[in-house]
């Protein structure tokens, strides 16, 4: 098994191709974040304090464990943000840019 979750139901919704870490997944329309990476692969990201690896936490957006970032740079909370077609996704905190200090 190479994911942490496993889909029981409602499995007929439409699929919503998506990219984790350079890899094509699927994921069903209306999941979150959350359930796509964890349906896809066997944690949600890499800690940037330390060297675990994290799954989320609360799932209802309170705990700020599930933060990942769009292949862009962009942050996006996991547990609460809907995935959508093309998304690209990636599990490892992208380097720091302070723009103050250039």
């Amino acid at each position: 098994m190479n994911h942490r979750f496993v889909r029981l139901a409602e499995t007929g919704r439409a699929p919503v191709r998506i990219v984790i870490d350079g890899h094509p997944v699927e994921a069903l329309a209306g999941d979150t974040l959350l359930v796509a990476l964890l349906g896809n692969v066997r944690h949600l990201r890499e800690s940037e304090f330390g060297d675990g690896k994290r799954a989320g936490f609360c799932l209802m957006g309170a705990c700020q464990d599930c933060w990942v970032w769009t292949a862009d740079g962009a942050r996006l909370r996991a547990c609460t943000t809907v995935v959508a077609e093309g998304m690209s996704i990636v599990t490892t905190q992208p380097e720091a840019t302070w723009p103050n200090l250039a």
